[in-house]
């Protein structure tokens, strides 16, 4: 029996630079290729420090949104904002977040959020205020206020 076999129902991903996806998952959620865009941009991101974790959380899903093939095959989306969300929920609420921020904020802020990061210059928040001139939570009071995409 092929050691992958033996996975629980979720992915790993190795610190030397490998995905392993369960074979559980794959027969589970056979159409769920883009699984791989997520993941995939964990290797590519390689953040010094990895955080803050729903960031870095966020922008894959935010890349897997954006780049995704075959995100409506697997069911896979975005959720639609609920007042009860806060963008430190991370993965698909962030990614949302962001893609709301890109065309209602600042075109790149994805790219300069993922270059600060990949600088090891996200420090308490700040960069939000030097991109935007607004603190990451007034921006996602903004977005609360009006979260259409």
């Amino acid at each position: 029996m092929n050691h992958l076999e033996n996975l629980p129902n979720f992915l790993l991903i190795l610190a030397n630079g490998e995905i392993v996806i369960s074979a559980q998952w794959l027969r589970n959620n056979p159409m769920d290729t883009d699984l791989l865009t997520h993941e995939v941009m964990h290797i590519v991101q390689s953040y010094p420090g990895g955080q803050p974790g729903w960031l870095v959380e966020g922008i894959a899903d935010y890349v897997r949104f954006r780049y995704g093939r075959d995100n409506a095959g697997s069911n896979w989306s975005l959720p639609d904002f609920d007042r009860s969300q806060k963008y430190t929920d991370s993965y698909r609420v962030t990614g949302r977040f962001l893609a709301w921020l890109e065309p209602k904020v600042k075109g790149d802020i994805v790219d300069r959020l993922d270059q600060a990061l990949r600088q090891n210059q996200y420090q308490n928040g700040q960069i939000w205020n030097q991109l935007t001139g607004k603190s990451v939570d007034q921006l996602w009071n903004d977005y609360a206020n009006n979260p259409s995409l």
